[in-house]
């Protein structure tokens, strides 16, 4: 397992201020010698420099770190998540650790339960007793380090959690949230329908992107957190079938 390296640790080590760490962590980043996390980063070796996955959460990293800090402040103590295992839910589960780093230093409790299909959480939350991790069982999909099928779809009709996060490949201009797979677009459906509140968690950028298979409309989820950038035509017309939150990297 990579150990991550946190950016208060380094400053500390290395005697700059935390202001330095970052901007040379992006710098590293940007030359895919590390991978950028919520709080510092992780040393990229050959083998996660070739990750699909690990690349998909390095990009537009400033955006979905914001999206995801966003959709961590709606999470109330001793809420259930359902979420899918894009790269923007990876950031959500990255705000969700930091809090509970700050809530037990104060000496408080804010647990939080999350159901996934994504192995790569395990390692996020790794050893942070806040955060109870549950595994959606299925096929392991190996370039999303998740689990998917037939499988995960039938647990999912046992769960009905408090909120259920969601991305997408793309949202086009009807307002469909797209993915790239017939069994993605079957296991996103699953989840909508185990969630009380349904909140989707899709980047500006996202906006007219190529994807195939459509999973939901934006109507149906209680709000949609995106980033600055939308067309202002395009934002009124979602913002009719949804409530539009954008987050500020």
């Amino acid at each position: 397992m990579q150990k991550e390296l946190r950016v208060d640790e380094l400053a500390r080590l290395l005697q700059v201020s935390p202001l330095t760490v970052r901007r040379d962590l992006q710098a590293l980043a940007d030359a895919r010698a590390v991978i950028r996390t919520h709080g510092g980063c992780i040393a990229a070796g050959r083998a996660a420099l070739e990750s699909e996955y690990q690349q998909r959460v390095a990009r537009n990293f400033e955006l979905k770190q914001a999206i995801g800090g966003a959709a961590a402040a709606l999470v109330k103590p001793g809420s259930s998540l359902l979420m899918s295992d894009g790269s923007t839910t990876f950031h959500l589960v990255s705000s969700l650790v930091a809090a509970g780093r700050l809530e037990k230093r104060r000496g408080k409790v804010a647990p939080a339960t999350i159901y996934s299909t994504s192995i790569a959480l395990v390692a996020e939350v790794s050893g942070q007793s806040r955060v109870q991790l549950y595994l959606i069982g299925g096929r392991y999909v190996e370039e999303s380090h998740s689990l998917t099928g037939a499988l995960a779809e039938g647990v999912l009709d046992s769960l009905r959690a408090d909120f259920v996060f969601l991305g997408a490949d793309a949202v086009d201009a009807r307002g469909r949230c797209l993915v790239g797979t017939p069994e993605e677009a079957r296991l996103a459906r699953a989840m909508m329908r185990s969630g009380r509140r349904r909140i989707l968690l899709v980047d500006h950028t996202k906006v007219g992107a190529e994807a195939v298979y459509a999973y939901a409309t934006l109507d149906e989820f209680q709000s949609w957190i995106t980033t600055p950038g939308i067309d202002q035509a395009a934002l009124r017309r979602y913002r009719r079938m949804t409530e539009v939150k954008e987050a500020r990297p």
